[in-house]
């Protein structure tokens, strides 16, 4: 059995289901360039390994700014995987009831801003609890979920609620139930999972037809880039004016903190 082309073949049927959602993608694209170019931000969340897809949109080579990335320690430090800061704490946590809310008191939300919310099952509180605060600030949410997954999954919530009932719009990992794609002979159990595959292909398409949009608007961003692709002098020039703007775009966020009413869950 080759186990290794499986795999292969398999993220083949999730570039399918990835180029299925265009009219989507762009859609998401719209409302993201739509924020920015009205000198909001982006608000990009995922807690567990979905923080891969957070730092995935920004910042990084071939990324820019616009985009706000919430990620916190305590729900995707998982290197040490047991003692303090273990993975057992960060999975109890993202099930905590309030938590998206002090996480989001830190901002001043505005009407203008969107928001990306990762969660592979869309079933776990914190994920659930931001898509809904950011709603309920009237920021459009794009929820990015494994739709096989998540409709067979249980949500953490008691009322049962999940991650696409407080969604705009829904994309689509691909990957099927359980994350894991690959069956070895004698193991009981899958290997290998694919919503990290189908969960880039999402965020880099995303951020292409922004930066697409954004040019056309005559608002070309300032993409960190490589001295091999650029030149060194152009290559710190991006960098230092990419983590500038991003600065001032933060700024917003903070300037007007406590000062007006917020909504509540």
């Amino acid at each position: 059995m080759d186990v290794i082309q499986d795999y292969l073949n398999k993220c083949r049927s999730i570039t399918d289901t990835v180029e299925s959602q265009k009219p989507e993608i762009q859609k998401a694209a719209r409302w993201f360039a739509d924020s920015i170019l009205a000198g909001r931000m982006v608000h990009v969340f995922g807690s567990g390994h979905s923080r891969i897809m957070v730092e995935e949109m920004w910042p990084r080579y071939g990324s820019f700014p616009g985009f706000n990335p919430i990620v916190e320690l305590s729900l995707t430090f998982h290197n040490l995987v047991v003692g303090a800061n273990g993975q057992r704490q960060a999975m109890f946590l993202e099930n905590v009831p309030g938590l998206a809310d002090r996480i989001l008191r830190n901002f001043d939300l505005s009407e203008k801003d969107a928001a990306l919310v990762i969660s592979s099952s869309g079933c776990n509180v914190v994920p659930i609890e931001m898509a809904e605060l950011f709603q309920k600030s009237g920021v459009k949410v794009v929820a990015l979920i494994t739709s096989a997954h998540s409709s067979q999954s249980t949500s953490k919530r008691t009322d049962g609620k999940k991650l696409g009932d407080f969604a705009d719009l829904i994309l689509d990992t691909g990957a099927p139930v359980g994350d894991a794609m690959v069956s070895i002979p004698d193991l009981d159990t899958p290997v290998a999972p694919g919503s990290t595959i189908g969960g880039a292909m999402l965020v880099n398409c995303i951020k292409a037809e922004v930066a697409r949009l954004l040019t056309e608007a005559g608002q070309p961003p300032k993409v960190l880039s490589a001295g091999v692709v650029v030149g060194a002098e152009k290559a710190v020039e991006l960098f230092e004016s990419a983590y500038d703007e991003h600065a001032h775009r933060l700024a917003r966020l903070y300037e007007k903190v406590g000062q007006g009413q917020r909504p509540k869950l």
